[in-house]
């Protein structure tokens, strides 16, 4: 796997360059958002790391960039550590947000963990590899990785579509936040459930008409959410 590392603190950067190259990785990187962008368009990365505070153009913009053409993880490393602004990192598409200082055998775990739910979601041989729900208006293609709504591409970003296959496997059921943390994350959340609320937000605005009165993903008060599309039944 090709990693790239957008880091503007040379100390930072150059652990996370060796420990990155010791678990087998490559590693391409710089200190500069606009360069970030330019390496992400002539190479094929299995992963990101992206600082914020950049030089040239700020890591936000170069998320939502990306965001554009990529499913890839991104895991936000930074210095911005309120909680508004590790709700507005995983809004842009962000699929880990780690705050400095940070050990950096944290941020190895944590990615192992992201790789792990990222894996092709491989369907049960009893199970069809495309999954519909209410009267087709959902569509989830489980090889494809893509979901339509209303027969347009939902452009989910690589956690929203892992969040909608745990949720489409098993309609009706509740999932409590540590639930969907540990399968979703691959991790639980330990107390701190904005990250999945933040990304079940981001998947209603995608599927709903109206996400202040979602029929598909509902909140649970006080248990967590459930999935209650109809899944529609093969003739």
């Amino acid at each position: 796997m090709r990693v790239l590392v957008v880091e503007d603190e040379p100390k930072i950067r150059e652990v996370l360059i060796a420990y990155l190259r010791n678990e087998g990785w490559e590693v391409d990187y710089t200190a500069n958002g606009q360069e970030a962008l330019d390496w992400f368009s002539q190479r094929e990365y299995g992963l990101v790391l992206l600082d914020l505070m950049l030089e040239g153009l700020h890591g936000e913009e170069v998320c939502r960039r990306i965001r554009e053409s990529s499913i890839v993880p991104i895991v936000m490393l930074t210095a911005k550590s309120r909680e508004n602004d590790t709700i507005a990192g995983l809004k842009l598409g962000a699929d880990d947000y780690i705050a400095k200082p940070f050990r950096v055998k944290e941020v190895i775990a944590r990615i192992h963990a992201l790789l792990r739910r990222m894996k092709a979601y491989v369907p049960e041989p009893q199970k069809p590899s495309v999954l519909t729900f209410d009267r087709g208006r959902l569509v989830l293609d489980l090889e494809g990785k893509t979901l339509l709504v209303r027969g347009q591409h939902a452009n989910l970003t690589s956690t929203e579509f892992k969040l909608m296959t745990v949720f489409a496997d098993k309609p009706g059921k509740i999932f409590s936040r540590t639930d969907l943390s540990h399968q979703v994350l691959g991790y639980r959340f330990h107390g701190d459930s904005r990250s999945i609320d933040t990304h079940v937000k981001n998947l209603r605005k995608k599927i709903e008409e109206d996400t202040k009165e979602p029929l598909y993903i509902l909140t649970m008060v006080g248990a967590g959410y459930k999935f209650a599309a109809a899944a529609d039944q093969k003739e």
